[in-house]
């Protein structure tokens, strides 16, 4: 018997054509500002654009030809599982508490224009089940790189101080000392989807050991972190407002500083040489400090507190006058979620222009992430991460925290 077998050629199915019309351009890249650009994008990804380029037949046009059209914006440096106060109350929040709330806090940073966030410490792997929920289309948020639970010394920023030792906290923890310890730790939070290291190289104010900026690892702990972490493919971030463990953390080799509070001019040489981005936030900590007495915060926190916030300006001069490259982060979570944009305020009254600030939210945060290639500009070839504000944010960089637009991977998300 014969048998013939029939095949059912069927034309595949393509990607819906969007043709976004832009009023102004920026590119996120550097390059000068465009007007009445179009940009195709076809899928998740931009395919051409330009003042010139022509809108394909059938695209689906969007039409911001009164605004103002940007990148995705990038914030290095949030704690999207918590929000203002809530770690306070230890024992009477949990990290079920965290993930109830942590969705909200997603939407709220991603339709304020921040379409990808580096998170950087996190309870009971929280924020990786949110990447992986906001990854499979569960739920809308930016694209998270997690790290987890910061790595920290015992009694050090990161550890739950300030009880009796019969007290005991049962939640996993990212408390390590020694070579092998931190070796071993950091490991395990590779093993359960770290994508970056979070290491406490110093104490910090949002906790209750007695410095605000003493190192806290030896400079053998700290290669070893670093070590361990290469290994892994894994880059690590370092929180470190001394001077001290700033130098150490450099010379370990950190893709990162965060804070950087109190940067001195060897820390700062050191940065420039070894091509060190500084992750710079500042205004969360003002902010956080005019609402600490509502919330019953100790008051050793409050005064660490001030230290930071009267440290934070020159440490962003210096680092500017040794052209240290800045990354753009706000801490957000001691901040309101979605309220990330008001970092730009600092570093534009400090001296930095308004495109370079936002090239620290665009190019520079990408180029720290190792996402060059996919986000943080507008150009063929990269995700469809979009915003837009309605008018000139060169003018009034205010607009920045006014977004009116957001598309995320070529979905819009908000308009």
């Amino acid at each position: 018997m014969l048998c013939a077998v029939v095949l059912l050629m069927t034309n595949p199915v393509s990607a819906e054509t969007i043709a976004i019309k832009a009023g102004h351009l920026i590119d996120g890249g550097g390059g000068p500002v465009l007007s009445n650009a179009v940009i195709v994008i076809e899928d998740e990804r931009i395919v051409a654009v330009g003042a010139d380029t022509p809108i394909p037949d059938g695209a689906r046009i969007i039409d911001l030809s009164q605004s103002t059209v940007l990148p995705g914006l990038i914030d290095c440096h949030t704690h999207i599982t918590m929000g203002p106060g809530d770690d306070m109350e230890p024992g009477r929040r949990s990290f079920v508490d965290a993930a109830i709330l942590a969705p909200g806090y997603a939407r709220a940073t991603l339709e304020a224009g921040f379409t990808t966030i580096r998170d950087l410490g996190a309870p009971s792997f929280v924020d990786i089940s949110l990447r992986n929920a906001i990854e499979r289309g569960d739920i809308p948020g930016p694209r998270i790189i997690a790290a987890t639970m910061p790595i920290s010394a015992t009694g050090g920023h990161g550890d739950i101080v300030g009880f009796s030792p019969h007290i005991g906290f049962n939640e996993p923890s990212g408390v390590a000392d020694g070579v092998i310890e931190i070796r071993k730790k950091i490991r395990y939070e590779v093993k359960y989807g770290a994508d970056v290291i979070k290491l406490m190289a110093t104490a910090g104010a949002m906790s209750e050991e007695e410095s605000v900026d003493a190192a806290l690892y030896t400079q053998e702990e700290m290669d070893a972190a670093v070590d361990e972490a290469r290994m892994w493919g894994r880059m690590v971030a370092a929180h470190a407002h001394g001077a001290e463990g700033i130098k150490r953390a450099v010379r370990a080799g950190v893709a990162s500083i965060e804070h950087g509070t109190f940067l001195d001019e060897e820390g700062a040489r050191l940065m420039a040489k070894t091509g060190t981005y500084l992750v710079k936030d500042s205004y969360e900590d003002r902010w956080f400090m005019e609402h600490a007495p509502e919330w019953g915060i100790p008051q050793i926190m409050i005064d660490k507190l001030g230290k930071i916030v009267a440290g934070h300006e020159a440490a962003f001069k210096l680092a500017r006058k040794h052209k240290i490259k800045i990354a753009f982060g706000t801490d957000a979570g001691m901040i309101p979620h979605g309220m990330n944009a008001r970092q730009f305020r600092d570093y534009i009254a400090w001296g930095m222009s308004p495109m370079n600030a936002i090239l620290t939210a665009t190019r520079n945060a990408a180029d720290l992430l190792g996402k060059s290639e996919s986000i943080g500009s507008i150009k063929p070839g990269l995700l469809a991460d979009i915003i837009a504000v309605p008018g000139d944010p060169l003018v009034d960089p205010g607009l920045l925290e006014r977004v009116s637009f957001v598309m995320k991977g070529g979905e819009v998300v908000k308009q």
